[in-house]
């Protein structure tokens, strides 16, 4: 039918979340509905609510593949998400989908709508599909309403990425090359093994790094499962878990412990964690891996305590100390880099990072983020636009104020995590960093870099942040330099963005330019975003 465009929505794999977020995804296709009607449009909505499930997303790859066999392939489609999704819900639909596509996200912060969106986009880029992206807190907004209708005229929108330019490696200084230049070597040289314990979590397909990709970098998988992983854990000491634990309390993190195992933390559950923690460093050890991505989402959330708190001590130079079988400290003085949901570029990130910044004699300590959220604020009297960064594992206690004593662990929501665990939550300190994503476009190995900043900002605004998306997690305030909202989205082809702390003493962009040469040194195709 002409002016006619398909809808459909890729849902989460949990049914809790699908049942949750609905009425959301509902409020947002109305006004979808109303903005393609001021054009003279209008939306089919390609799959009928199930009143068994109570939602009406697509929650599963067989029932995707279902309802693209009715959809016509040269038809316009339109893909709204207001949740987390798992993409291969979709992705076969859309990568056999030959009409034009466009993603579309809620600028909303209560459900990870803008989160699934850009896991969605990461992906397809890595499936060399075509599409269009736009965002909206209302859909009512000039730069929305302009962007859909270039897409109903023309079937494309075409983003200006001003910001972004190619990197030159003449512009890093020589001293800077030469550090970034001896990482790289010794990389290549002499290799470095990921440790994944289970590939593809939450339906993250722009995650998984092919083998032809990853190993002329000197990077190679040990394809660990999360039942190695459980099976390891049965196999520590109540006391051994108790050390860990007692450590943490004694470095001043704050546990909001209580009795309910259905709907708190509990002190069973930390020993639980801790028994992860040690479990990990362990076989870490016993494989030889240099960074290690713990799935935890699928199949270990029906079996044991959240892996959050672990991620966290893994990625923090100082941590409990963990010895190994024969009564050896396992890298002592030294982080075991993590890759939350198992994203492998990030690993690959998360590595460079951490080695590059020690040889600079910096802590290394960082983490990927999820581009949750963001909002204007008013800094130092200039309005700038302040991202909130949100991950419910990984983040180190070095990143936050006060460090150890400035974290909590409160337990992971009820709704998505029924064995319970604790997050270690705090707010990240000021201070100037390096913000990277690794990538996959075109069958290459891409990356991202540019430089910011984390603002202190009032209490009441980060309780208010905070109440607006997930408190239970860590939160970090960062504005991109030179990146506005619209270019980072447009851009960022992926949900996480990796953050690290640049010292003082050290020029950030000089860093910036010395990790995009180590990048490059590996063979990537690098940008520089915002300077």
């Amino acid at each position: 039918m002409e002016n006619q465009a398909f809808l459909v929505c890729s849902g989460d794999l949990r049914p809790s979340a699908n049942l949750s977020c609905w009425p959301t995804q509902q409020a947002m296709e109305e006004k979808l509905s109303q903005a393609l009607a001021g054009f003279g449009w209008h939306i089919k909505r390609a799959h009928d609510f199930n009143p068994e499930k109570g939602h009406g997303f697509i929650d599963y790859q067989i029932e995707g593949l279902r309802v693209f066999r009715e959809i016509d392939p040269n038809a316009p489609l339109i893909v709204a998400e207001s949740v987390w999704q798992y993409s291969q819900h979709i992705l076969a639909g859309l990568i056999s989908h030959h009409g034009p596509i466009l993603i579309i996200a809620n600028w909303d912060g209560q459900f990870p709508g803008l989160v699934g969106a850009l896991n969605l986009t990461g992906s397809l880029t890595k499936a060399n599909v075509k599409y269009s992206f736009l965002w909206s807190e209302d859909f009512e907004d000039s730069f929305f309403l302009d962007g859909l209708q270039e897409w109903l005229e023309t079937g494309t929108i075409n983003h200006i990425n001003k910001h972004v330019r190619k990197f030159d490696r003449r512009e890093v200084r020589s001293d800077y090359a030469q550090i970034a230049d001896d990482l790289s070597s010794h990389v290549l040289k002499s290799k470095v093994i990921m440790g994944v314990f289970d590939e593809g979590c939450m339906g993250m397909f722009n995650a998984i790094v092919p083998d032809h990709l990853l190993h002329p970098l000197g990077f190679f998988k040990e394809r660990l499962s999360q039942s190695t992983l459980y099976a390891k854990m049965l196999t520590i000491t109540d006391d051994e878990a108790l050390l860990v634990l007692n450590w943490l309390l004694e470095k001043g993190v704050n546990f909001h412990w209580g009795a309910d195992e259905d709907t708190e933390l509990t002190t069973k559950q930390s020993l639980e964690q801790c028994k992860m923690y040690v479990a990990a460093l362990r076989l870490a050890d016993e494989y030889g891996c240099g960074t290690i991505g713990i799935q935890y989402q699928q199949g270990l959330k029906d079996l044991v305590a959240a892996s959050d708190l672990v991620e966290g001590l893994l990625n923090n130079t100082e941590r409990p100390p963990v010895i190994n079988e024969v009564g050896r400290e396992i890298l002592a003085g030294e982080a075991l880099p993590h890759f939350n949901e198992v994203d492998e570029c990030a690993g690959i990130d998360s590595y460079i990072t951490y080695h590059l910044w020690r040889k600079f004699g910096m802590e290394g300590d960082n983490t990927l983020h999820d581009l949750r959220y963001g909002a204007p604020y008013k800094l130092d009297g200039d309005e700038e636009f302040v991202w909130v960064l949100l991950i419910s594992g990984a983040a180190p206690a070095s990143h936050f104020i006060d460090g150890y004593a400035g974290a909590e662990s409160l337990r992971q929501p009820s709704m998505f995590f029924k064995k319970g665990g604790g997050t270690l939550r705090g707010i990240s300190k000021p201070g100037n960093i390096v913000w990277s994503r690794i990538f996959i476009e075109d069958n290459v190995l891409k990356a991202d870099v540019g430089t910011g900043r984390v603002p202190l900002l009032p209490t009441e605004e980060t309780e208010r942040r905070w109440n607006m998306t997930n408190p239970e997690w860590p939160i970090m305030h960062a504005v991109f330099n030179g990146v506005s909202r619209d270019q980072m989205m447009a851009k960022h082809k992926s949900n996480h963005v990796q953050v690290v702390y640049v010292d003082d003493e050290h020029d950030c962009e000089q860093m910036a330019l010395a990790k995009a040469r180590a990048f490059e040194n590996l063979g990537m195709q690098v940008n520089i975003c915002g300077f």
